[in-house]
């Protein structure tokens, strides 16, 4: 009995360290997207002309690549977890649409589901114990 404790006491313990990870790499993926968005703008904008969305497409590129940029340096460090997340998840609900179309492959559509479970997953739980919103909360100026 005191074995089992021991194992769930350890695994709730490394939690914390877990949901840090996990949201530095979300956010890192967000990051990374958004700096490929500005390096390929034009594809971007061309991606979205061929939609419903083709009036506003060139100023759509724009807010997708900063809300991707800003959004994905605001959740790696935990700081306004939860409105970043808020942001994103309208934009990976669009990037599924259009992701989800004959020839494109399968491994973009997948990876784009899973970040948005993880944006869902982050905006239930928010920045977590290691994140600066908990540290500002903690610590008011």
């Amino acid at each position: 009995m005191e074995t089992i404790q021991h194992i769930q006491k350890k695994r709730t313990d490394n939690l914390p360290a877990l949901f840090f990870v996990l949201r530095v790499a979300l956010g890192f993926c967000l990051f990374i997207k958004g700096i490929s968005f500005m390096r390929n703008m034009g594809e971007l904008e061309a991606l979205l002309t061929k939609s419903s969305l083709a009036p506003y497409s060139s100023w759509l590129a724009i807010v997708i690549t900063w809300a991707h940029f800003l959004g994905g340096f605001l959740v790696a460090i935990g700081l306004f977890t939860r409105p970043a997340v808020v942001l994103q998840i309208p934009i990976l609900l669009g990037a599924l649409i259009f992701i989800n179309r004959p020839g494109v492959d399968m491994g973009e559509f997948v990876f784009a589901l899973a970040i948005l479970i993880l944006l869902v997953f982050f905006l239930k739980r928010g920045g977590g114990l290691l994140s600066l919103d908990r540290y500002f909360a903690q610590n008011p100026v």
